[in-house]
């Protein structure tokens, strides 16, 4: 199988290797003669050059007094624009103070006028806490003289501050036992909570062990068939492992094989070692590249010549 490559290889690459090249209609001339010829073609470029270059020179003059123009024209427009622009910054600053003036007095006359709606609201709200109060007096009145009633009939007060002072500490009292009733029967409902609490993430817990168990228990069967399966398939790959090597083996030996012809072609050693089968595939590649375009620049030739010897002989 190698010895076929290598020789197809050598015969297609020799076949359009050997090309020949057009020949030259002036080959018949000498040496002197063509140096002449080539001497006369390089004067008449020269010339063709020096002719662009003073036009080309000629326009650049041009363009450099019409900017020159521009730039005189602009710098006169710039310094009227500056000119107006000056003028109507002065005309807006003016414009602005007596603005800002006149704004200036009607914020003073708004804030003045809140001001007095402000004491006015404030004049309102004395008034109506006047009234307020006096009616909560004549209200509270008759507590007054419940209070006196009170320590006229009791003999152990003597004063109206010490009956509020019992009374004070009686609902201080009754608060406080409240609030020790509240305090129990929530600790009672919250021991309740905690229990049921207690009791339902042990079941949570246990149910939960039990799907565990039974997930585990899912995972060992699918996992024992895994194992039957996989070492089916390492059987499989153990067998098929050699035939893989070897087509490896006999891949890399026909591109180096191949990597040696190209280098006889180019006459180049061999700089590649033998175990970058990478490295000579790209460079077979480059070869088979540069190839290629060679031979389609030698058909361009060709085309171009028999076109040529065609339009001379008509």
């Amino acid at each position: 199988m190698t010895v076929n490559l290598e020789e197809y290889f050598r015969t297609t690459f020799e076949d359009k290797l050997l090309v020949k090249m057009p020949e030259r209609e002036d080959d018949h001339l000498t040496p002197a003669t063509r140096l002449l010829e080539k001497r006369r073609e390089m004067s008449e470029v020269e010339q063709a050059l020096a002719a662009q270059k003073e036009e080309f020179q000629m326009k650049m003059e041009s363009l450099q007094q019409r900017r020159e123009e521009l730039e005189r024209k602009e710098y006169q427009l710039k310094e009227s624009l500056l000119k107006f622009d000056k003028f109507l910054k002065e005309n807006d600053s003016k414009r602005a103070r007596a603005i800002k003036k006149a704004n200036d007095e009607k914020d003073l006359k708004k804030t003045k006028d809140k001001e007095i709606d402000r004491l006015k609201d404030e004049i309102g709200v004395l008034v109506r806490e006047k009234d307020r109060l006096q009616k909560k007096l004549e209200k509270n009145v008759i507590y007054q003289k419940y209070l006196d009633k009170v320590i006229e009939s009791a003999e152990e007060f003597h004063e109206i501050r010490e009956v509020i002072a019992r009374y004070d500490t009686l609902t201080a009292t009754h608060i406080d036992l409240m609030e020790r009733e509240q305090k129990n029967q929530g600790a009672v409902e919250e021991q309740k909570q905690k229990l049921m609490k207690y009791t339902e993430e042990k079941n949570n817990q246990i149910l939960g062990y039990n799907n565990q168990l039974a997930g585990l228990q899912t995972r060992l069967d699918r996992a024992q068939s895994s194992a039957v399966k996989w070492e089916s398939r390492w059987t499989h790959i153990k067998n098929t492992a050699a035939k893989k090597t070897l087509l490896l083996g006999r891949i890399k030996m026909a591109t180096h094989n191949l990597f040696q012809l190209v280098n006889r072609h180019q006459k180049q050693a061999s700089d590649v070692a033998i175990e970058e089968t990478n490295d000579q595939l790209n460079r077979i590649q480059q070869f088979i590249q540069d190839l290629t375009q060679i031979t389609q620049e030698i058909k361009r030739s060709e085309a171009l010549a028999q076109s040529t010897a065609g339009a001379s002989s008509s």
